[in-house]
């Protein structure tokens, strides 16, 4: 029964309650059996019965638990640098679609790239997530945009998460925009969501979510409404990408459906965010999409004291957020949205594994949750939000294993 010991100061984020509540401890131990936390609480209450089991000596540092990204796209193929420099010269998001560029550039690319090439690029991605200490992360379609290609990128998304050590949480985002064999044929796309798409997604068992981009150029709230309730009959839970771009009743909708999350929010008024907190439905700040296509950004304190759970996640993909580092995102959090860092741990902690419905397994450290820990080279929350870095995580544990080492790490190199 592996044991952490030492630990200065862990924050266990067990209460459900309260964007703020940490649960901190000091001078604390863990300990862990077939990958679940078993104990924890002072070291020098340790009980006897763990004398002689495996030790990992903490060594300073703050614990977290592992870190949650519950919105990614992170299948796709190509970059779009140079939709970054048009938007540098004054470009708009919606001028760079209407001109061929956008989602649909990448839908381009994405169906010429194979299924092996996808899920090699994937897992590269992955892999610098974990060092960051992100220990779960969701993953939507939504750049196939056909049903051979949709599923083609849940499929990957199956793999990678077969093969560990990160779990993938797989949505289906074929509502994401509509693909240009179908531009003079709406209905016809949201047919082919509904009757081929969703049911093939949900028959496989490749998609737990299904979400929809509401916005301008996307999907109206009625076509919105016609899907996810497909999906819902399937199994489905609905998730949706809403008021990014302007207020549209986004936020209404997704707690009139009972949406798990509702994204983006950047221009969601109180009365949104009101509706979201009596629906239960977790609103996710992306402040790194904010940053990078220079919109204001979601007021977290508006949704905060409406008493909503608020998440906050990376929005990874090639367009509006190419990064995957969720400890920016968490200081964007900090900087853009107006949460505290403590406030912005929770949120990608305990309320991320909400958003994506894995409350009960992980996002905390508390007795019968995946012992997935963090060891911060940091004092406190405070601090490892305010001195940004590189990289602050000093050791990584999915499911008990001690999966990344900066220690060992700098001695190989």
């Amino acid at each position: 029964m592996p044991v952490l010991r030492r630990i200065p100061r862990l924050v266990t984020c067990a209460d459900p309650v309260g964007q703020a509540e940490l649960g901190e401890m000091r001078d604390a131990a863990v300990a862990w059996r077939h990958g679940v936390i078993s104990w924890i609480g002072p070291d020098r209450a340790l009980p006897a019965d763990f004398a002689g089991e495996t030790e990992f000596e903490c060594d300073g540092g703050l614990v977290i638990p592992g870190l949650v990204d519950c919105h990614t796209h992170l299948a796709f193929g190509g970059w779009r640098a140079d939709e970054f420099a048009l938007r540098s010269r004054g470009a708009t998001y919606q001028e760079i679609a209407a001109a061929g560029g956008g989602i649909r550039s990448t839908m381009r690319r994405t169906r010429e790239a194979t299924e092996t090439e996808l899920e090699a690029r994937s897992r590269s991605f992955l892999e610098g997530m974990l060092r960051l200490g992100v220990t779960t992360v969701e993953a939507k379609s939504g750049y196939g945009l056909s049903l051979a290609d949709e599923l083609k990128l849940l499929r990957v998304y199956r793999t990678l998460d077969a093969d560990g050590p990160v779990p993938v949480v797989p949505t289906l985002l074929a509502a994401h925009v509509v693909p240009p064999e179908y531009a003079a044929d709406r209905r016809g796309y949201v047919d082919l969501v509904c009757g081929s798409i969703v049911p093939a997604a949900a028959a496989g068992g490749l998609a737990r979510f299904c979400d929809v981009f509401v916005e301008e150029g996307a999907f109206t709230a009625d076509e919105a409404r016609r899907m996810l309730r497909a999906a819902a009959s399937l199994g489905l839970r609905p998730k949706l990408h809403v008021d990014q771009l302007a207020d549209g009743g986004g936020a209404r909708l997704a707690a009139e459906l009972g949406a798990i999350s509702a994204d983006h929010l950047e221009y969601t008024g109180e009365d949104g965010a009101r509706a979201l907190s009596a629906a239960g439905t977790v609103a996710v700040a992306l402040p790194i999409a904010s940053l990078y296509l220079r919109q204001p950004p979601m007021r977290a304190r508006t949704f905060v004291d409406a008493g909503c759970a608020v998440a906050v996640a990376t929005d990874f993909n090639p367009g509006s957020a190419p990064s995957w580092h969720l400890p920016l995102a968490l200081t964007l959090a900090c900087t853009m949205n107006g949460l505290t860092p403590a406030e912005a741990l929770k949120g990608a902690t305990r309320y991320a594994a909400r958003a994506i419905g894995l409350e009960d397994s992980r996002g905390a450290l508390e007795v019968g949750k995946r012992a997935d820990l963090v060891v911060l080279d940091a004092d406190s929350p405070d601090e490892w939000c305010y001195h940004f870095r590189p990289n602050a995580a000093r050791e990584v544990f999915v499911g008990g294993s001690p999966v990344h080492d900066a220690n060992l790490a700098a001695t190989r190199a």
